[in-house]
């Protein structure tokens, strides 16, 4: 059976204490099932600064391209944050999208049924949600040129970003999107602001014919500010979105809070040939260091690993399944904890869930 390297990048704040989480799970399926993982840490973000002085550096960056898939935790923080733009640790992430050209980033949202009372939002409206945003993700206004600031003579300062799409880079989202939406319920809607911006008018274009390849699919097409709405007014009218960059950061983060906390929530970025799995959330300086971070997001963004990048379906299945049954059992990390239920730390959550993995094995 051959190897699978993985490349492991922890990243900063509650990265570092989650990804180790994610990866002794991902030991569990190994040791299991006789599949050999090979796993190889590196620096990114502010760590890799502080190190290196730069957000991604070139071995990390060599690993990652040498490597079959990528498990992430987060990167920034407080300490970096007055650095120039270019230099901030966000920027690796970025750069290895950009590098790796991850155009297409999958975020799951769902509502687990013994969270719902950790929604922000009534019962009876998040109950059932059960959406997949897939967003653009090497495109518009992130990466989009010119970009920059220039000084005026009288004191003034004008910032420049630029929102620019190609019909290709639009066309394989779109594509993406609409092979995920085929493995789902069949739904796809496509959101943007064709009312008033030109690159939106092209995005409805491209995807209107794409759609034409997979007669199956119900497209709709939905305006940004009507989709924003939308996902508090009525989320369960949503099965598969697809949207911009920029729009898509804004939009997934919303569908996030749904499941009343981030740091239940996956992502998986794909498109080269190596993919990258993170959790949503960020690093959350207020409680890195603490051991109370909520490591579900980090350890089903590697069941999404195994799932996407290394074909093994079952095996993710198990993980996403253990997950259930620990929160079934009542254990709560500190963020999604109510009166009745078990709190627990980092370290115990993971072994607890790593524990259901390996019974379900046996």
């Amino acid at each position: 059976m051959p190897t699978h390297k993985i490349a492991v990048l922890p990243g900063d704040g509650i990265g570092q204490e989650v990804t180790p989480e994610a990866r002794k799970v991902l030991e569990v399926v190994g040791r299991a099932t006789g599949q050999s993982f090979e796993f190889e840490p590196a620096l990114i973000g502010g760590s890799a600064i502080d190190a290196t002085g730069e957000p991604l550096p070139p071995a990390t960056l060599a690993l990652c391209e040498r490597s079959d898939a990528i498990l992430f935790g987060s990167v920034g923080g407080p300490k970096w944050d007055n650095l120039p733009q270019e230099k901030k640790p966000e920027r690796g992430l970025l750069g290895l999208r950009k590098e790796l050209d991850l155009y297409a980033n999958l975020r799951p949202a769902t509502c687990f049924p013994m969270l719902i009372d950790a929604s922000p939002l009534k019962r009876e409206v998040v109950e059932g949600t059960d959406i997949m945003v897939i967003r653009e993700l090497t495109g518009g206004l992130y990466f989009g040129e010119p970009r920059g600031r220039e000084d005026f003579a009288d004191g003034g300062t004008r910032a420049i970003n630029t929102m620019a799409y190609t019909s290709r880079e639009i066309e394989r989202v779109a594509r993406a999107a609409f092979d995920v939406a085929m493995k789902r319920k069949k739904r796809l809607a496509s959101v943007d602001k064709a009312n008033v911006l030109v690159v939106s008018q092209l995005w409805r274009e491209v995807v209107t014919r794409v759609a034409k390849d997979y007669p199956q699919v119900q497209l709709e097409h939905v305006l940004v500010d009507n989709c924003a709405m939308a996902l508090v007014h009525k989320p369960t009218h949503f099965d598969t979105i697809v949207t911009e960059n920029t729009f898509g950061d804004i939009l997934s983060d919303e569908a996030a809070i749904l499941a009343g906390s981030m740091g239940m929530l996956p992502s998986a970025s794909l498109g080269g040939r190596v993919a990258l799995y993170e959790p949503v959330h960020g690093t959350a300086p207020d409680i890195a260091g603490q051991g109370v971070a909520n490591p579900i997001a980090a350890i089903l963004s590697a069941g999404m690993l195994l799932r996407y990048s290394f074909n093994k379906g079952a095996d993710a299945d198990r993980i996403d399944a253990a997950v259930l049954r620990v929160l079934e059992q009542g254990h709560r990390t500190r963020d999604i904890h109510a009166a009745g239920h078990k709190l627990v730390g980092t370290k115990d959550m993971g072994d607890l869930i790593a524990g259901e993995v390996e019974r379900s094995y046996s």
